[in-house]
């Protein structure tokens, strides 16, 4: 299949890839989207467990990420930070991803334990559960269900009330994507790099507003009216004789101005706007009949046939809206509404009053970004306590005026409606004006705390940012993890498309890492000094972070820099204990303002690379002196035997110093060959070491021709006479490659393999003996073996059959069948096939050996 033709274009992925599925579509290119796929049970997982918002994450196309393909019920501008995740990382959507189980914590307390990052970004109170979702058998993403933790299901209800959604998911997903005959399985096909698509919740229904349509002839008073607007001024068809006089009939008596009036708006005006009266209804057949507000609006219109003014107009139905407008207006309290994303949609007067800002200058905008003294991002985070806990906050404020306010936010999945009113001074507000606090927002029963002083503007999203970094790059261990860990975080968190991380040596500059840039373009940047003439270069040198907001700016102040696509950029440097690291450079597809808030939390998050960038560097000079004493330690080459084709493979973990203990030798005896491969526990240089004094104690043992379990007896001796307070598995195999007889010697290592001529393998039923090194005076027994020509014997250790989670058992059967599956004509093919998925795990807990031998 060819995947560059079946990918639309759009922008690329952290990784540097060109990133398919941006419009929403499956890599297939298909025409059908995602969103109507999973629209459908996503909703409907949220109804089934009680929930108040849902999520779906889809796999990149790297398939080093997991990325927010659909989001209802929640403002996706709460979750950016969480719009793109590490398939690897620790948090709960990877997890249920990884090990391919449902997952759910009831409440803040339980993913904090489980997931303190995940908290860091989101400490609010909630619920969770994450699904996997599949598609053709494999799976795909994590279908993810936000409750309230106050009223949490039990845990043997979440599985079964999120199936049915799963399983409608993997049904549509599989029909999305299935592609001719041959070509994969359709789960291979669904991946995701776009933005996440907003649905909304289903609305509970409401009384629709009704409209109709009216022709106004000023000079005849001739009216000519649609179905919908007779049926509002409650006039049949038949009864209706085409005159304002009509209509007037039906009008309250106490109203008829407000209708008369509406001709000397048009003619002096050209238009009506919503003057109101009201129509008498006669739907409830009682003798007193009632009446139904309605407004008028319109504009005048000249040519018409018979006359030059006509009124065209609309006839509202204003029963619903404006009669909720105006009991709301009439009370001592304020009210406002938000819309999901914090948005003010509606403020009563008392509100303007209470809060000394104009209801024209809030409609639209965030209360705590024109409201000066509301600029704290204590406000915007209540607000989000609300939205994401879907439970009632309330707090007090102390306006600058000197008097308390107290509010109360009620969140539902489509916003927020928020009341305001003037109170008292809790107790302690004095006492704690003179202890000098600095905030003034406290919980309504909470001891008080002083008004406030001027803040600068900061978005609470922003800080979060700045936590969520601090806590990822707490684990990355590497300058590789450190990289990788920023792109992953700013990248989605800011809307950044490129970004290039540079480190200084010697008095130049040169790249660590990039993503999102045209192939070539930061060639003629490398290893430039640090007198050019760049912005990256002299964010560095004078320690001050450049914002450029259009590409006009950047060329004003670097006149014939070269461009590439971006709009907007910035220039941080990178800083740690006062010594120069390098830059971080990041550009955005479209002219971006940067706010206040937003330079604050880049300059910070530079700042944490740097530290962490610093940090890594010394470990990975370290790391590379520990590698190569490993390296020193294994055998460079195995000694040809006549009748035997052997060859090893070793790959380090990924995780600690990456250096442990695991070896592997091949021994010529006057009695044939020893096949030897060992683990020392550990992962450290004393480990190394350890494995080194081990190796060296079998090759001495077995060149001295003792028989395998003296061999072995005696290295365990040794390892005790040591004191290194650590403990060694073996698996030692003497072979005679003139008869294939062996005798084999296990000391708590795992079973080896056997492949036999005709392609069946096996795993060795060994006898075994306790570790070496826990009991200095055990007793190893023999086994006898016979190969037969054209058999492969594999030696290995547990860090090619263990996965986290998993049952060791499950892991040998695997090999055991990719060693009977695979083509035995070269131990070379053979041998990197069955370290194939452990090469490309990105992840390596533990270190990998492994040591073929093919019997002839």
């Amino acid at each position: 299949m060819d995947e560059s033709a079946a990918v639309p274009d759009g922008p690329r992925s952290p990784g540097g890839r060109s990133r398919g599925g941006g419009d929403g579509r499956v890599r297939t290119g298909d025409t059908g989207r995602i969103e109507d796929a999973l629209t459908a049970p996503l909703i409907e997982a949220v109804r089934d467990l009680g929930g108040y918002g849902g999520l779906v994450y889809l796999r990149s196309r790297d398939r080093r990420s997991l990325v927010l393909a659909l989001v209802t019920g929640v403002p996706r501008s709460l979750l950016r930070t969480w719009w793109r995740v590490p398939v690897g990382g620790a948090l709960p959507m990877a997890e249920a991803y990884r090990r391919d189980e449902t997952l759910w914590l009831p409440d803040e307390r339980a993913t904090m334990v489980r997931f303190p990052h995940f908290t860091a970004g989101l400490p609010y109170s909630f619920g969770s559960a994450y699904r996997p979702v599949r598609a053709g058998g494999e799976i795909v993403g994590v279908l993810v269900v936000l409750r309230s933790a106050a009223r949490s299901p039990l845990d043997s209800e979440v599985e079964p009330a999120l199936r049915p959604a799963g399983q409608a998911m993997e049904e549509r997903l599989t029909r999305l994507a299935a592609g001719p005959p041959g070509t994969g399985s359709a789960g291979y096909r669904i991946e995701y790099d776009g933005e996440p698509v907003g649905v909304r919740l289903p609305t509970p229904a409401v009384q629709p507003v009704r409209v109709g349509l009216i022709d106004w002839d000023l000079d005849t008073d001739r009216c000519t009216a649609d179905d919908e607007a007779l049926a509002l001024l409650g006039i049949g068809r038949a009864d209706f004789g085409g005159t304002m006089a009509d209509i007037e009939a039906r009008v309250s008596p106490d109203d008829l101005h407000e209708l008369r009036a509406s001709r000397h708006d048009a003619l002096t005006l050209g238009r009506v706007r919503c003057r109101h009266f009201r129509v008498r209804d006669d739907s409830a057949g009682d003798e007193e009949a009632g009446y139904r507000p309605v407004e008028l609006w319109g504009h005048l219109v000249r040519g018409g046939t018979g006359s030059d003014r006509i009124l065209v107009g609309a006839l509202v139905d204003a029963g619903s809206g404006f009669t909720a407008a105006e009991a709301a207006e009439r009370l001592p309290d304020g009210l406002f509404s938000l819309d999901q994303d914090g948005r003010l949609t509606y403020a009563n007067r008392r509100c303007e009053e209470l809060l000394g800002g104009g209801r024209e200058a809030l409609l639209g905008r965030y209360p705590w970004e024109v409201i000066t003294w509301l600029r704290d991002p204590a406000y915007e985070d209540r607000y989000r306590a609300a939205m994401l806990s879907q439970e009632q906050v309330s707090f007090l404020v102390r306006h600058p005026a000197g008097n308390w306010l107290s509010f109360v936010l009620y969140p539902d999945v489509h916003g927020l409606t928020g009341r305001v009113h003037p109170t008292g001074p809790p107790t302690g507000a004095e006492a704690g004006r003179e202890a000098g606090s600095a905030a003034g927002l406290v919980p309504e029963a909470a001891a008080v705390v002083p008004p406030p002083g001027p803040v600068a503007a900061a978005r609470a999203g922003a800080l979060y940012h700045v936590v969520q970094m601090a806590s990822v790059l707490t684990q990355a261990v590497t300058v590789e993890d450190v990289c990788r860990a920023v792109s992953e975080q700013l990248l989605p968190a800011f809307g950044v498309r490129e970004l290039a991380l540079y480190t200084v040596r010697e008095g130049r500059m040169y790249l660590l890492w990039e993503s999102g840039y045209p192939e070539g373009f930061l060639t003629p940047f490398e290893g430039v000094t640090l007198d050019t003439q760049l912005p990256g270069v002299h964010a560095l040198t004078t320690r001050l972070p450049l914002f450029f907001e259009s590409p006009e700016d950047l060329s004003l102040a670097y006149p014939g820099i070269t461009l590439d696509r971006m709009s907007a950029w910035s220039f941080l440097p990178l800083i740690a204990s006062g010594h120069p690291v390098g830059s971080c450079i990041l550009g955005w597809e479209t002219p971006h303002r940067f706010t206040a808030d937003e330079r604050s939390a880049l300059t910070a998050l530079s700042g944490l690379a740097a530290q962490a960038l610093e940090r890594a560097r010394l470990y990975d000079a370290e790391s590379a002196v520990a590698r190569g004493l490993q390296e020193g330690l294994l055998p460079h080459r195995l000694p040809a035997v006549e009748g035997l084709r052997t060859t090893g493979r070793y790959l380090p973990g990924t995780q600690g110093m990456a250096i442990g203990g695991d070896w592997y030798d091949v021994i010529t005896t006057g009695r044939g060959v020893a096949l030897v491969i060992g683990d020392v526990e550990g992962h450290s240089v004393g480990a190394a070491a350890v494995m080194g004094q081990l190796r060296s104690a079998v090759h001495a043992f077995a060149a001295s021709e003792w028989p395998p379990q003296e061999v072995i007896t005696h290295t365990n001796r040794h390892l005790a006479e040591l004191e290194a307070d650590v403990c060694a598995t073996c698996c030692y195999i003497e072979l005679d490659p003139r008869t294939g007889r062996a005798f084999a010697v296990r000391a708590g290592h795992p079973p080896p393999l056997l492949r036999h001529p005709d392609g069946h393998a096996e795993t060795l039923d060994l006898v075994g003996g306790v570790m070496l090194g826990v009991q200095p005076d055990a007793v190893y027994p023999v086994t006898a073996l016979t190969l037969a020509p054209g058999s492969v014997l594999a030696l290995y250790t547990d860090g090619l059959v263990e996965q986290p989670g998993s049952d060791i058992e499950i892991g040998i059967e695997e090999v055991r069948r990719c060693l009977a599956d695979t083509p035995a004509d070269s131990v070379d093919h053979l041998a990197d096939r069955l370290v194939r998925t452990a090469r490309r795990a990105r992840e390596r807990p533990d270190d990998v050996a492994l040591l073929l031998t093919a019997y002839r």
